[in-house]
């Protein structure tokens, strides 16, 4: 079965601790519901460096990313409706969708 890449962009941070622990609630009740689909839960993403070929620039890229996930779904349409229940488009974030491809 294919696997897919969801790219976290945006979203809030919580501004409490009561907040952050209903945001990780949430973000464990979709991945977990999501059962075998989950090939990796993935992990949130600090700041990015842009390589180019003159020179590292600190500037998170131009849609700086906020974390990955990687699931397995039949197809790109599969995996898009997987990604519309995303606890992330609650706190203003999108989720960008691409097929890993097998080499």
């Amino acid at each position: 079965m294919p696997k897919f890449v969801f790219a976290y962009h945006g979203g809030k941070m919580p501004e409490t601790q009561e907040e952050g622990a209903k945001v990780m609630a949430a973000w464990e009740s979709w991945l977990g519901g999501l059962g075998d689909a989950v090939a990796d839960g993935g992990n949130p993403v600090g700041m990015s460096k842009t390589v180019t070929a003159s020179g590292v620039e600190d500037n998170g890229g131009s849609n700086p990313l906020s974390g990955y996930s990687l699931v397995n779904a039949a197809d790109i349409g599969a995996a898009c409706d997987i990604a519309k229940g995303c606890p992330i488009l609650d706190a203003g974030g999108t989720v960008e969708v691409a097929e890993a491809m097998e080499m």
